[in-house]
């Protein structure tokens, strides 16, 4: 599964490329973390791991938002020490054991991987994680981390072609308050969400958040 293809990530770092919003890689580590390995005692994602095999870290569009993936690699162990405080300070928080991979550049946004939810392949979904405040707050983004790193490079391309960015270099469009639609077109991420199969984990979200899933949904609150 590490050799698997990643056109999402290859999307993601071509738009990056194309649209001048910068982009840092690093090289894998000499024997990267493989599919369905332990870490912090629970399964590895195969699509992380196939990630992990060509990166040992990312930063993309580090001329706007700035998301970063984790390092890991022969230089250093970001991503096995970050997960190691998750399982010590918000696993019991969100009820569910996750993989955190990385986030915005100076945010107090994560992403991560719910073993858990993995499908008939051990591929992950993927959620986002606020930890701004005590009790954390999460949003279903993905399907797969593949299917995440394709959303977010659709992102890019709709921020990028905003009035407001091609006048001012700045917008107002968020991810992923601002890309139900990119969502939405995650048919696995949405039967999941519409199966209720997430709703565990978003016990603490707000109701504008609630409206976020039901507009990703097609649905109502």
């Amino acid at each position: 599964m590490e050799s698997m293809e990643l056109p999402g990530l290859e999307r993601l770092s071509e738009v990056c490329q194309r649209l001048d919003l910068g982009l840092e890689t690093s090289p894998p580590a000499r024997e990267p973390l493989r599919a369905g390995s332990l870490l912090e005692g629970i399964p590895f994602d195969p699509v992380l791991a196939s990630v992990y095999a060509r990166l040992g870290h990312a930063a993309f569009a580090t001329e706007v938002m700035c998301w970063v993936l984790s390092q890991s690699n022969d230089e250093a162990h970001d991503l096995e020490k970050m997960n190691k405080r998750w399982r010590e300070k918000w696993w019991k928080e969100l009820g569910e054991p996750v993989i955190v991979f990385g986030g915005d550049m100076g945010m107090a946004y994560t992403y991560a991987t719910v073993p858990g939810f993995a499908d008939g392949w051990g591929r992950q979904p993927v959620v986002r994680v606020d930890t701004y405040e005590y009790e954390p707050k999460v949003m279903p983004i993905a399907s797969s981390v593949d299917r995440f790193f394709d959303s977010y490079s659709r992102y890019l391309e709709a921020l990028v072609a905003d009035p407001r960015y091609q006048t001012a270099g700045e917008t107002d469009l968020l991810f992923p308050w601002d890309a139900t639609e990119i969502l939405a077109r995650d048919e696995r991420l949405v039967e999941l969400m519409r199966a209720g199969r997430f709703d565990s984990l978003m016990m603490h979200v707000d109701d504008e958040t609630r409206r976020w899933a039901a507009k990703v949904m097609g649905t109502q609150v």
